[in-house]
């Protein structure tokens, strides 16, 4: 082959790699739904890095720094999601009574999960509210992996920080379930410890009739853990987005990072998914990880700075 015929070949190859990739893509939401399972979106997203290497013509050198970045971060990700299922199997019994109570006080004698579904939700019958939840719900399992995305192509050094919090903060979460296994109000009120309450988002993706999440739902996952309420990580992780990006975002950006967090938050309030206090604790677990990695990253910035003037 001469280095023309490669040329035109490799030329040919940039400029049919997203086509490709899109339609397969395209096929796979068109057979299987949906996909909300980390190991599948992580996939999908490092299977669009490729394709932009690729399409970028930075050739095997881009395949590796794929590779060199997102492998590490699947299996990282694998790692936890098994054992969070493990997690399930704590020796002492979940905890719910502190969390009612405060929700209670919150809600001056009745959490507001009970009042919310009461005036609002119809079962059987979803309002266009509901389905916004569920949009907002299910974003969870997309919107940071994204992000990571993005600031991979982008901003690689703002790649790693986020990855950092995403990291911290998962694994805190993870360790406080170990140790304070918490029920969410959907499942206290199947214990007949509250009035009946409905598991609104699941109820309204059964209805949208969307298969990978539906799912979730119905046949469970080895993955799964219904006691890890407490801290709540899908109000954690908007939050987290909020205090990373808010220093340099701008006015339109802010308003979108103020207003993600609390429309998470009135989500798993009315749809049942969790306590107002899980959410608090979310938030402020978030806090603690952004604001603490900044600041430690501000300080050996601070030594290594030191250190070169005296150097000099």
């Amino acid at each position: 082959m001469t280095d023309r015929s490669r040329r035109t070949g490799l030329s040919r190859l940039r400029l049919l790699a997203w086509p490709l990739y899109l339609a397969a893509f395209g096929w796979f939401l068109h057979t299987q739904g949906l996909a909300f399972a980390n190991d599948v979106v992580f996939l999908w997203l490092i299977g669009a890095l490729l394709t932009a290497a690729v399409h970028s013509g930075h050739g095997r050198r881009g395949f590796l720094l794929v590779l060199r970045d997102w492998i590490p971060v699947m299996a990282v990700v694998w790692v936890y999601s098994l054992l969070r299922g493990y997690g399930a199997h704590t020796p002492w019994a979940p905890h719910w009574l502190p969390q009612l109570r405060a929700d209670e006080v919150l809600g001056f004698g009745e959490t507001w999960t009970v009042r919310l579904q009461h005036a609002l939700y119809t079962p059987g019958s979803p309002h266009w509210y509901d389905y916004a939840a569920m949009v907002v719900y299910l974003s969870h399992f997309l919107v940071v992996f994204v992000l990571l995305a993005i600031l991979w192509r982008r901003a690689h050094q703002r790649f790693r920080q986020l990855l950092a919090c995403y990291l911290a903060l998962t694994f805190a979460g993870f360790a406080t379930y170990l140790l304070y296994p918490a029920d969410p109000p959907w499942l206290v009120s199947q214990e007949g410890n509250l009035p009946h309450l409905s598991r609104v988002v699941w109820e309204v993706v059964s209805a949208a009739g969307v298969p990978q999440a539906d799912s979730l739902l119905e046949n469970g996952s080895q993955f799964a853990n219904d006691v890890a309420a407490m801290p709540s990580l899908h109000s954690a992780y908007p939050a987290m987005l909020l205090f990373f990006f808010w220093p340099t975002a701008r006015p339109w950006l802010r308003a979108l990072l103020v207003a993600y967090p609390l429309a998470m938050a009135f989500t798993l309030v009315y749809g049942a998914e969790h306590f107002i206090v899980d959410i608090f604790a979310g938030w402020t677990y978030a806090a603690v990880v952004v604001f603490g990695l900044r600041y430690l990253r501000n300080r050996r910035t601070a030594r290594r700075t030191a250190r070169a003037d005296l150097a000099a």
